[in-house]
């Protein structure tokens, strides 16, 4: 299974059994090298939340590979009222999906949709985070989120293979909640997401690694630049 970024928090998962695409934010995005139209064959698209950095182009790609966009109830039935293909769940709930299982987790943070009227802020559900088996690997993609205690949980009954985790500060875990989180979690791998695309959530990825080395040995960073790939 490889795991592509493309920047901020957009992951392409490849396996046997499927293509998956997660918040792909590619129009506007000043740190990907990747653009809406390099993805004519996908199987799924997985969006967190509804704010404009992350569910980005789903509804467009949606439209133009026929894949459902998976997300909340909200946000599903909002994707569908502008013309995309949707499998809306909740959290908590899991679904078998041809190319794995699919289980949604809290997030901590927002999920409004940015009315294109210009008028107020569509309510998106609560946001998500993604746990994900593929090839009977646990990934986990945390989404927009703070750190809380039930990462623990998560880590216990699911060994990961792979966390993605936010480590930008301001609006998500900055490096210490991540490197905490990461105890918390306890994955094989962790890779980095949501920082540097923009000047307010710059941080230094070294000094992340040099933490989780010292306080979580058992977990390897793999911090990935746009266009890059990790196989698992």
């Amino acid at each position: 299974m490889q795991i592509y970024f493309h920047g901020h928090s957009c992951f392409e998962i490849v396996g046997n059994a499927g293509r998956i695409l997660i918040d792909p934010f590619l129009t506007g995005n000043p740190s990907t090298t990747a653009k809406p139209e390099d993805f004519t064959e996908l199987d799924a698209i997985l969006v967190s939340h509804g704010h404009s950095d992350h569910l980005g182009d789903a509804i467009q790609l949606s439209m133009q590979t026929g894949a459902p966009i998976i997300a909340v109830f909200e946000l599903a039935l909002y994707c569908q009222s502008q013309g995309a293909k949707t499998h809306a769940m909740h959290l908590g709930g899991k679904h078998l999906f041809p190319f794995g299982w699919v289980k949604l987790t809290q997030a901590l943070h927002g999920s409004g949709i940015e009315d294109p009227e210009g008028g107020n802020m569509i309510y998106g559900g609560p946001p998500c985070g993604f746990l994900i088996q593929i090839e009977e690997k646990w990934l986990y993609h945390a989404g927009d989120t703070g750190l809380f205690g039930d990462m623990e949980l998560i880590g216990r009954r699911h060994p990961l293979a792979v966390a993605m985790l936010p480590i930008g500060d301001n609006f998500v875990m900055g490096v210490e909640e991540a490197v905490h989180a990461s105890q918390l979690l306890r994955p094989k791998v962790v890779i980095p997401m949501h920082y540097n695309t923009f000047p307010l959530i710059a941080q230094d990825v070294g000094e992340f690694e040099h933490l989780l080395q010292r306080r979580a040995p058992e977990s390897q960073v793999k911090a990935l630049k746009p266009g890059e790939m990790f196989e698992v």
